[in-house]
């Protein structure tokens, strides 16, 4: 089930691991028609197809018989990372799903990062580097060795992962900070080491006490007026807000400039100041306080809300709502993509150039290659 799952959220976009979640991030997503297509036979697609259709906004197509699932001695050997990362992943996914043993640590990292190797276009080496970021920390020794080897090809080596639930990450005085708690939305702070936190009721928080007057004008401002992201850099404290404006607060004054249409989804900023915003209508601009909104180019465009930004320099990172992570260098050829397979929670793009990536199981460190 796990697989049909996956695929079906692969289309619409969002991130899921269980029907449960997969309607939640449904009903949480902007509404778009969409039309999935699903085989007949798997156990419990009957009854998904069922929620799907509830939804209102979803077409669904059963498509049938499902194939017969292959014999176990057709199956690959589940502890050789080698097998698994090039064969069919659904029918790996289904070998996992049948077989508890854990096989080296090899079984937990597909099921954590299951929805991004499943997704179609993923090559050997993708697969393996996303399993290599999701390799618990108790897995065989060799393992990460032989997945290292098979991911040669990525555009990423993995540099180090730290086991446990990341809500939100920036960078402070050129060393990450992050935290676990679930009612944190952003962490920032200013060139003073004064740290902010966004809660879940769009409030301004701080552990100084007592806290400077800017902090505490936009602690005021945003106790009437919730925020859904923050930022902070120099003297400037930056908010956004679920009609898609973005307020520059300093001590000069406040600029503020209707960015995107709905709500304002992830903010970061660079010396300037220069501001990045991400909105739930799936572009990310570029604007600078004091500049008009029509002055505020998109950098990037998708069809899926933003979930996280984070800038040094000219390098930007986005984290999307359907799981992909972009770290964008106008230096570089390419942009670098990486799907961990959870949702991700942050970004942050560290001083040594390695990039930070949080999800609810994990901060996964990746350098490019």
């Amino acid at each position: 089930m796990r697989a049909t799952v996956w695929t079906v959220a692969n289309a619409l976009g969002v991130v899921a691991g269980t029907p449960g979640e997969l309607l939640t991030a449904l009903l949480d997503a902007p509404r778009r028609p969409d039309r999935v297509v699903l085989p007949a036979g798997p156990p419990g697609v009957r009854e998904l197809v069922d929620d799907l259709r509830a939804l209102g906004h979803v077409r669904v197509a059963l498509e049938g018989p499902a194939p017969a699932r292959p014999a176990r001695e057709e199956r690959p050997r589940l502890s050789d990372p080698y097998g698994v990362c090039a064969a069919d992943p659904v029918r790996v996914t289904r070998a996992y799903e049948d077989d508890p043993a854990a096989h080296g640590g090899l079984r937990a990292a597909w099921l954590r990062a299951g929805q991004a190797l499943v997704r179609n276009g993923q090559t050997p080496a993708d697969r393996a580097l996303a399993l290599l970021a999701a390799l618990p920390g108790d897995a065989a020794a060799h393992l990460r060795g032989e997945l290292a080897a098979l991911a040669a090809d990525a555009p990423w080596t993995v540099a180090g992962v730290r086991e446990g639930r990341v809500t939100a990450l920036t960078v402070c005085g050129g060393r990450p900070v992050e935290t676990d708690d679930p009612r944190t939305r952003a962490v920032a702070c200013l060139d003073d080491g004064t740290r902010l936190a966004l809660d879940e009721r769009g409030r301004l928080r701080t552990p100084a006490s007592p806290a400077p007057r800017l902090v505490e004008a936009v602690a005021a401002t945003l106790a009437t007026h919730p925020a859904t992201a923050l930022a902070a850099v120099g003297d400037t404290v930056l908010s956004g807000d679920r009609m898609g404006s973005v307020h520059a607060f300093s001590l000069s004054g406040l600029h503020q400039a209707a960015l995107h249409s709905g709500r304002v989804t992830a903010l970061t900023a660079t010396a300037g100041p220069r501001v990045y915003s991400g909105g739930a209508d799936g572009t990310v601009r570029a604007w600078r306080p004091g500049g008009a909104a029509g002055a505020a180019p998109v950098v990037a465009r998708r069809p899926h809300p933003v979930a996280a930004l984070h800038a040094r320099g000219p390098v930007l990172a986005v984290a999307w709502a359907d799981g992909l992570v972009e770290l964008r260098d106008p230096r570089a050829r390419a942009v670098r993509r990486f799907r961990p397979g959870p949702a991700v929670r942050a970004v942050a793009v560290l001083p040594d150039g390695s990039l930070a990536v949080g999800t609810d199981s994990a901060c996964v460190r990746l350098r490019p290659v």
